[in-house]
């Protein structure tokens, strides 16, 4: 791999899943534990993956500690940009380590918090079959979707505090994302801010455990259909 990552394991057997996390700017894959250890409880033959960004981090003068997926200097134009640019390393690292795992790409899912969030949700608008799964906390769409991803479950957790990416466009982007048939939740938890909360963590672990995507149920219906056609009449 090109940066550094952090990862956990199961303690025995190879993996049966995939979570591929990605940090906020000016942090590391460290920021991730905590989804990646609540994660960890509920799908203990998981592999958690929580890489270090692309770039140093490039927003305090004279450079910081941490690191960045794409520079957020400029206008939210040129913001845009840089993000749409980053999407091809992320997809060839998520391609790396699913290759590695040996896991298809409906086995693997995307977390990620603030600029990672943004990178992970943009990712599924430029790229299918990458996972089969997102987890985006204090998120937002750089572009207006044009599109629902193909079998894909997208969770969008924030909170309502949150002053530096604020819920309201990301609830009218989630309910353009409806309109075009994707399966997507909407989380927004009063008395939270911009930050990677306890409380939106487990709300993600319950929808990771209860949602079932529309497709399914579509599938259901239609066997239902189908098996209806073959009984007898009385």
């Amino acid at each position: 791999m090109t940066q550094t990552a952090h990862v956990l394991v199961p303690q025995d057997g190879p993996p049966e899943l995939l979570f591929v996390l990605l940090h906020g700017a000016g942090a590391n894959g460290e920021q991730m534990r905590p989804l990646a250890e609540a994660l960890h409880r509920q799908y203990p033959r998981a592999a958690l993956v929580m890489p270090d960004g692309f770039e140093p981090f490039d927003g305090i003068p004279g450079g910081g500690a941490g690191f960045q997926w794409f520079s957020e200097h400029g206008d939210e134009t040129l913001q845009a940009l840089q993000l749409s640019a980053a999407v091809p390393s992320l997809v060839a690292l998520v391609r790396q380590w699913a290759d590695q795992f040996g896991l298809t790409w409906d086995r693997v899912a995307l977390g990620g918090f603030s600029q990672g969030a943004m990178l992970a949700l943009e990712a599924l608008q430029q790229e299918e079959a990458l996972a089969g799964r997102v987890l985006a906390f204090a998120g937002s769409y750089a572009y207006w979707p044009q599109h629902a991803p193909q079998e894909v479950c997208i969770h969008l957790l924030h909170g309502k505090d949150d002053t530096e990416l604020p819920y309201a466009p990301l609830l009218s982007a989630a309910q353009e994302l409806v309109s075009l048939g994707a399966d997507i939740t909407a989380d927004v938890l009063p008395h939270v801010g911009h930050e990677l909360h306890p409380k939106l963590i487990e709300r993600a672990m319950e929808q990771l455990r209860t949602f079932i995507p529309a497709r399914l149920w579509r599938e259901a219906v239609l066997t239902a259909a189908e098996q209806d056609k073959t009984e007898p009449r009385h």
